[in-house]
């Protein structure tokens, strides 16, 4: 009977375990990519130009994107003891990780006096970026030129953005199959939004809360990764 229950406490834990993994990921990046550069190169190609193409060129670059991210942080997971002096280095960076950013988000949040200032700005520098490679005169009627510039416009915005940063730290610290599934989760959905209506829905999105939201679960986030790693 003990083992019967040790048993059902082990297929308890991993559950637990795989929930956290999957829905830490899901939860930070819809928080970051709600409303950011990404979100909104997506959105005005797809108001402009094809949704389903946008959507696909768009998405495909962020699932490529995550899965670089968990590779990197998975280097940091695979750093030899020896190194590291048996010290859980990738627990710390994500821990570290987390702290940072949980508190520049609440931190942001509560400074900023214009509720819609911050999406305001990444708008103005989503619409500047297709204005300037004329993206949207080039890829008129073209399909597959369209779906290579969504892509490619969403790995650049993508590169060092706090949704990539946090998939590295979530890698690092957690089973990263399962960070994979929910960062993907978490892209597409945000992905999705963005090309239904994302500059619409952005209007009648409170970004102090947003933000406040956010930072409350990079530091939930935190304090769990800590009670695993003391």
């Amino acid at each position: 009977a003990s083992g019967l229950h040790a048993e059902g406490d082990r297929y308890v834990a991993e559950a637990q375990g795989f929930m956290h993994a999957l829905g830490a990921t899901f939860g930070v990046i819809l928080a970051t990519e709600i409303g950011d550069k990404t979100f909104f190169i997506a959105s005005i190609l797809a108001a402009k130009a094809s949704r389903l193409v946008t959507f696909v060129g768009s998405f495909g670059a962020l699932v490529v994107m995550t899965v670089i991210s968990v590779l990197i942080g998975q280097v940091f997971h695979q750093v030899p003891d020896s190194f590291t002096g048996g010290l859980p280095i990738d627990d710390y960076v994500a821990i570290a990780s987390f702290v940072y950013f949980g508190a520049k988000s609440i931190s942001d949040a509560l400074g900023n006096e214009d509720a819609g200032a911050g999406m305001a700005e990444e708008l103005d520098e989503a619409e500047q970026v297709l204005a300037e490679g004329d993206v949207l005169e080039k890829t008129r009627g073209k399909a597959l030129r369209l779906a290579g510039e969504a892509f490619a416009l969403t790995v650049a915005a993508e590169v060092g953005d706090r949704s990539q940063l946090a998939t590295i730290a979530l890698s690092a610290a957690q089973n990263p199959y399962l960070v994979c599934a929910g960062a993907c989760f978490g892209h597409g959905l945000a992905t999705g939004i963005a090309v239904v209506g994302g500059a619409f829905i952005s209007k009648y999105t409170n970004e102090r809360t947003v933000g406040l939201v956010g930072g409350v679960l990079f530091l939930v986030f935190a304090a769990t990764t800590a009670l695993g790693t003391f």
